[in-house]
């Protein structure tokens, strides 16, 4: 069933697009929520005298989806009321309306939080890496910090830590070599008894 689309539709168009959907999303969703109407021919007409006007707002929108880009794009919010666990485990995970919340309140800017992509729940105290998409294929990607600064490992434990795995690789990877070697001179040996 076609359809025109009166506001953004995320993944499928902007307004005034005429796009194909199933009739029951149509009639039980679409139409209810007042997202689209049935793409008739008195609509279509109607359509076709709007479309300068709903041009002039579709450039509005994504001038004003670019500038809040520009003010998110790399920028840094903390999230520090969690509850946070031995190394680093959160209880519970941080939320997308957490993230809207903060970037309110920090950088003065209201996000929806349906417009935060959580790719997996954030469960881990430290640095994440979240998208939000601000208006069709126009996305912000901004760091959070996930709590406290105290309650994260660190970075000299980290760097110990790291120091002693690596340590530990290449004791094993001698003793590996080591045992290669005495293999070699057991077979060796073995050879010239055998002579």
């Amino acid at each position: 069933m076609n359809v025109i689309l009166l506001t953004e539709l995320r993944g499928k168009g902007g307004e005034g697009d005429v796009i194909d959907v199933a009739q029951g999303y149509a009639e039980n969703y679409l139409f209810r929520q007042g997202i689209a109407v049935p793409a008739t021919k008195g609509n279509l007409k109607q359509l076709e005298e709007r479309r300068h006007n709903i041009q002039k707002r579709e450039i509005r929108r994504v001038e004003d989806a670019e500038a809040v880009r520009d003010i998110l794009e790399g920028k840094l919010i903390s999230i520090e009321d969690v509850r946070v666990g031995e190394e680093g485990q959160l209880y519970g995970s941080v939320t997308s309306t957490m993230i809207s919340d903060a970037i309110a309140s920090q950088l003065k800017v209201t996000i929806d939080r349906r417009r935060v992509e959580l790719k997996t729940p954030i469960k881990q105290a430290g640095l994440h890496v979240v998208d939000v998409n601000l208006y069709r294929d126009i996305t912000a990607s901004l760091n959070v910090q996930v709590g406290k600064p105290e309650d994260l490992p660190a970075p000299e434990e980290a760097a110990e830590d790291e120091a002693l795995a690596t340590e530990a690789d290449l004791e094993g990877a001698e003793l590996a070599e080591d045992a290669r070697d005495l293999e070699v001179a057991e077979g060796e040996a073995a050879e010239v008894s055998e002579i």
